[in-house]
């Protein structure tokens, strides 16, 4: 992977493994990722693949038990995090990197009001006094959208809709300005029309702020036109790799592929049937041999059986895949 001046984040050969009762669990296997300043990512992938666990290790906020080898690097605005103090990758997480889960509520304090837990990180990061805090936290609500930003300083958690919690937090991990914005599933427990009402606001407030930003999602469709480039990820692995129109164009995994075959659409005829892909995923302590979407693949062959395919690079072309036999031509959307 090739890392220039304009990488903000830049994730090499990361590997996360847990130890359990049924055995060593590797949640995120080899991964090799670099995003620009002011570029959005999408990591895509079915729940388990390991996307969210990626994101704890690019924080630091892996549990105690988690072992990264040490040929794994990842580094922030030149910045390499795994060699830091905890105190100061801390303070990075706080001012320079922001988060959005997929559940407000998780995120949010249920028993100290909204304005003040907005405005805490500013105090605490950027020095800021209560009252510019509270002025700050005010604009910021404004900012995401909340109507009567003043008024709603005052009101807890579960006094707002899941869509306005989702607002906070967002307002909350903007706080302190960012330079790296990592959503991780923001919109999963939202309606359809709330949904695409939170990605639009992150889109905007993304290209206001010049922002890079990791937009965690299972669904394939959540990153047309919203990603700059997506890494499909499964078993803790990056199976394919592209710019995000040159993917949708020119897919190349089978998985991929599948993902793209479950997303609704818009001149389906009334109770069609979505696509489906059978089977499991691996257990995450099972042994690895082969393609370990092989057990589910209708293409696969004895090859993939036996043999872990590379994630490997078109001939001149920024797209990657770990794939024996991809997709055609005539097999691609």
């Amino acid at each position: 992977m090739t890392v220039s001046d304009t990488h903000l984040l830049t994730v090499e050969n990361l590997s996360v493994t847990i130890p359990s009762s049924a055995g060593a669990v590797r949640a995120v296997d080899r991964v090799s990722l670099a995003l620009e300043r002011g570029r959005t990512l999408a990591l895509v992938g079915e729940s388990g693949s390991g996307k969210s666990m990626f994101c704890r290790a690019v924080m630091g906020l892996l549990p105690r038990s988690a072992v990264v080898p040490g040929a794994a690097r990842v580094t922030f605005d030149g910045r390499d995090l795994g060699g830091l103090p905890r105190r100061e990758l801390a303070a990075i997480r706080g001012r320079e990197i922001g988060v959005v889960l997929q559940d407000p509520l998780s995120s949010l304090n249920p028993v100290i009001p909204v304005g003040r837990q907005i405005a805490e990180p500013m105090r605490y990061h950027l020095g800021l006094s209560s009252a510019r805090a509270r002025e700050r936290a005010v604009e910021l609500l404004a900012a995401v959208g909340i109507p009567q930003p003043e008024e709603r300083l005052g009101a807890y958690p579960h006094q707002l809709s899941g869509g306005m919690r989702q607002r906070v937090a967002i307002a909350m991990a903007l706080a302190c300005e960012p330079k790296l914005l990592i959503a991780d599933e923001p919109t999963t427990a939202l309606d359809v029309t709330v949904q695409a009402e939170i990605l639009n606001l992150l889109g905007r407030l993304q290209r206001e702020r010049n922002m890079a930003m990791v937009l965690v999602t299972h669904d394939l469709g959540v990153v047309a036109g919203r990603a700059h480039e997506t890494a499909v990820m499964y078993a803790g692995r990056i199976v394919e790799k592209a710019p995000t129109v040159e993917l949708f164009t020119r897919m190349r995994m089978h998985y991929t592929r599948a993902l793209f075959d479950a997303i609704p659409r818009i001149d389906d005829p009334p109770h069609r049937e979505l696509g489906a892909i059978g089977g499991q995923p691996p257990g995450p302590a099972a042994q690895r041999v082969g393609c370990p979407f092989a057990p589910r693949c209708w293409r696969a062959e004895e090859r993939c059986r036996t043999e872990e395919p590379p994630l490997a690079r078109d001939a001149g072309e920024n797209h990657s895949y770990a794939c024996w036999f991809p997709l055609s031509q005539e097999e691609r959307p």
